[in-house]
């Protein structure tokens, strides 16, 4: 775990300003006040003061950002009570899941809809914007995130675009990063409401597991939202690991 949540901590500091407050990676990013684009990672065995959490609190507060951490729980397990003796509360406590090659299972597209590397500019927005409504989030795609995007596909990352093979609509996407030290997460895996039930989400996942694994990847990981998404990424031979945890100060 403790591998892990070294590269979470790298991750996360990429593309990020970062502050270390006490034994906290406090991460901010440049262009969004998005919450799971601004969050700090407690050090290795970090046992928090009751001054760090209050510095770590104010750091978010002086951006005008919710104050928020995800760690995995068995690296840092003193982090948990100090942090809600501070007043934090848990939003939830998820289970990481793994998948290594020789559990994954291939899942084609269902009919009528086709996988791709999204290439256009209008392939990323659309695979983007699919992305952000499935997480009720507005449909608008900036240029700044297109390009973004290709730098991170030219960097060595991944993306999936699910579209209608008819009429070229797209119905999702999904992601994993550059894969460093033989790990990557598979991550943003939406899919519009109408398109759902269909067995896209699975296709995704599986498409984006198995580009990984043939680049090198050894330790491939995901964080399901709930119990419906768990139950799909078994599907595609994910199974829990340890558990993630997220915190904020909401008051």
């Amino acid at each position: 775990m403790s591998a892990l949540q070294s590269y979470m901590r790298r991750t996360a500091a990429a593309g990020r300003a970062t502050e270390q407050v006490g034994p906290f990676l406090a991460t901010f990013s440049p262009d969004s006040t998005n919450p799971f684009l601004n969050y700090a990672i407690p050090d290795d065995g970090a046992r928090p003061a009751a001054s760090d959490v209050a510095a770590l609190t104010a750091a978010y507060r002086r951006r005008e950002l919710l104050p928020r951490v995800e760690f995995l729980v068995d690296t840092a397990p003193d982090a948990d009570p100090a942090l809600r003796a501070a007043g934090w509360s848990v939003e939830r406590r998820i289970p990481l899941m793994l998948c290594p090659p020789e559990a994954a299972v291939a899942i084609p597209a269902p009919a009528g809809i086709e996988l791709l590397v999204p290439d256009t500019d209008d392939e990323i927005a659309g695979m983007i914007a699919a992305q952000q409504v499935a997480f009720g989030e507005p449909p608008e795609v900036s240029a700044q995130q297109v390009a973004k995007t290709r730098d991170r596909l030219r960097a060595g990352g991944f993306a999936v675009l699910a579209r209608d093979a008819e009429t070229g609509e797209a119905a999702g996407g999904g992601v994993a990063e550059a894969v460093t030290d033989d790990t990557t997460e598979v991550a943003g895996i939406g899919v519009l409401e109408r398109f759902r039930r269909r067995g896209i989400c699975a296709a995704l996942t599986a498409a984006l597991t198995t580009a990984v694994h043939e680049r090198g990847a050894r330790t491939v990981f995901l964080t399901p939202a709930g119990e419906p998404e768990q139950r799909i990424y078994t599907r595609v031979g994910f199974a829990p690991a340890g558990d993630m945890l997220h915190l904020s100060r909401t008051d």
